[in-house]
């Protein structure tokens, strides 16, 4: 974009071309209209707003209150380029405060302020998902690894280190075509296999075999909670209403979850197959991308390989000549790791705020537009492709009876080696963090939180245990989205829970109370905790709040932000004083 163009002031015709093309939607175009016009004018003006709610039929309140609830749109003028620097834990042990502090040195600013010039604007930020490359930023739309607190002006002139994850494992099932410079275009994906499994589905199989065959795999879903993928598809493709609809979530937000943003950026055509597998199944006519807005590398590769898809007859109208139908969007979130439930999400599509939707109904009967949907993540679409090209028994082949498959985990924190690890369910903690990732760096092993920021603990007792979801039951331990982040002996447990405290506060959408007023005082207790100014009963209060959250909470964010707090406090039970 031309810098000139930048907080000029809004040209009518020049406004309605913008918001033309999303004004045919309605409602549901806000979100992409607002992008859109912040893309040309830098920040949302109320006259943009003002003409952006004509135009699409919403109320300015509403449009304000969308604006409002993301954090990476603006209602007030920024900088023409943000700096993001993450401070969640990975980050932060990795020195992002002193990263943060010397650009706002060097900018002579404090963070979530802007230089005089309009340059500028540098803000402390929740995970980025770039936990392997610690500390890290964006740039504008460019993501920076491993910065450097003393290179400040060559990194905010973009000469730093891009990231390169690493990726290995003992398998290379889902990420056999990863780890490239460029990623996999769909002439290189068809010649390794690549959409044989759609054109078998279509050509041999009923819409019914697909979900048998997913249910045989006993694939569940990737991304937490561990539903069982064909039993969700079969609900949907029984429900009553039309049309139906399919969403990949690519809106992974969880401090220490990487593995979603490899496979977009790295073999994009991967997980679009296992989509149009999901609407082939389920008789869906419209698939919804929708990509967290800190992810622009993944929407542009993403959005290329549709288009790709689309020419070669793989995506659009009667699909592999069976006169089916099938259309995919991008939509891209703006910051807000809530999006990342099903039903936010379904909100934020709508042109809504992202509050998550009272259950049940459930998606499968009533869920985007209020009609039978089936929504996935994207590691959970990557392993449909191989189960209906090679067959469930072969995907089982992989893994545990009661955990079947190929799995991939995230390493990150005080590991020689962060990075994305395929496996086949069932190997331990040891073998992932000493045998992969090359032990642990800079002291001894003190913890290892596992699932995410929503996860638990383990300590060096657990090492062997087996990477199963049972195993992990049995040990009180959740798999959650794969996440393992690693703690040497000298790091602070008490400051990694406040940073997953501020996480979970920051991040709340406030439709309910248990988790809007307790994620603030579980955060508000923490940091008296690491500030020492510790008072007179925190401990029980931090237990209180915790259990009150995760007991009363409308969905998931709330019932498990004090899953963390809690493990700790069972491991150490001296961590917090009395």
């Amino acid at each position: 974009m031309e810098k000139e163009r930048f907080y000029k002031q809004p040209d009518d015709q020049e406004l309605l071309d913008i918001i033309a093309p999303f004004a045919v939607e309605g409602r549901p175009g806000l979100l992409p209209a607002l992008h859109a016009a912040q893309e040309v004018y830098g920040w949302i003006s109320e006259s943009v707003a003002e003409a952006i709610g004509r135009a699409l039929q919403v109320p300015l309140a509403d449009v304000f209150g969308v604006i409002d609830f993301y954090t990476m749109l603006y209602s007030k003028p920024v900088g023409r380029t943000i700096v993001r620097v993450c401070a969640d834990p990975s980050c932060s042990i990795a020195g992002a405060k002193e990263v943060l502090d010397s650009a706002c040195e060097y900018l002579g600013v404090k963070p979530d302020e802007t230089t005089e010039d309009g340059e500028w604007t540098i803000e402390s930020t929740t995970c980025l998902g770039l936990c392997d490359h610690a500390p890290a930023a964006l740039v504008g739309d460019s993501a920076l690894a491993s910065l450097d607190p003393d290179g400040v002006e060559q990194w905010l002139g973009l000469d730093a280190k891009r990231p390169t994850s690493v990726i290995d494992g003992d398998i290379r099932v889902l990420t056999r075509d990863c780890g490239g410079i460029n990623p996999i275009s769909l002439e290189v994906y068809r010649s390794r296999g690549g959409y044989l499994a759609l054109l078998k589905a279509c050509e041999e199989g009923a819409p019914g075999d697909v979900i048998k065959e997913v249910k045989d795999s006993g694939l569940v879903g990737r991304g937490g909670a561990a539903f069982p993928t064909g039993y969700k598809w079969e609900s949907a493709s029984g429900a009553v209403g039309q049309p139906k609809y399919v969403v990949c979530n690519a809106d992974e937000s969880e401090p220490g979850t990487f593995k979603d943003r490899v496979l977009m950026e790295d073999n994009p055509h991967q997980v679009l197959e296992g989509m149009l597998l999901a609407g082939y199944a389920i008789e869906a006519q419209k698939g919804y991308f929708y990509v967290r807005g800190e992810y622009s590398k993944a929407v542009e590769i993403i959005s290329k390989a549709i288009d790709e898809a689309r020419c070669a007859g793989f995506i659009g109208s009667n699909i592999c000549g069976i006169g089916w139908d099938f259309d995919i969007e991008v939509r891209v979130g703006a910051g807000a790791y809530i999006c990342g439930e099903e039903t936010a999400l379904f909100e934020s599509i709508e042109g809504k705020r992202g509050f998550p939707r009272i259950k049940p109904p459930f998606p499968t009967t009533h869920g985007l537009f209020n009609k039978p949907t089936v929504v996935n993540n994207v590691e959970t679409l990557c392993n449909i492709p191989m189960i209906i090209r090679e067959g469930a028994d072969q995907f089982r082949s992989y893994g545990t009876d009661k955990s079947p498959g190929p799995k991939l985990f995230c390493l990150s924190g005080d590991v020689m080696r962060p990075g994305l690890y395929e496996v086949p369910f069932g190997v331990t903690l040891r073998h992932m963090i000493e045998d992969l990732a090359g032990g642990v760096k800079g002291g001894a092993l003190q913890a290892i939180l596992v699932g995410g920021a929503a996860g638990a603990f383990a300590t060096s007792e657990d090492l062997d245990v087996p990477l199963t979801f049972e195993d992990l039951r049995d040990a009180n331990l959740p798999l959650g989205s794969g996440v393992l982040m690693v703690f040497n002996e000298t790091r602070q447990i008490q400051k990694i829970l406040s940073e997953l405290a501020y996480f979970f506060a920051h991040e709340s959408c406030g439709k309910c109370y248990p988790c809007q007023l307790g994620t603030q005082r579980q955060y508000e207790i923490l940091d008296r905790v690491v500030r020492g100014t510790v008072k007179s009963g925190d401990k029980k209060r931090l237990l209180d709040v915790g259990w009150t959250m995760t007991d009363a909470s409308l969905c998931g964010l709330g019932q498990t932000a004090a899953t963390a707090v809690i493990s700790a406090m069972d491991k150490w039970p001296d961590l917090i004083e009395e």
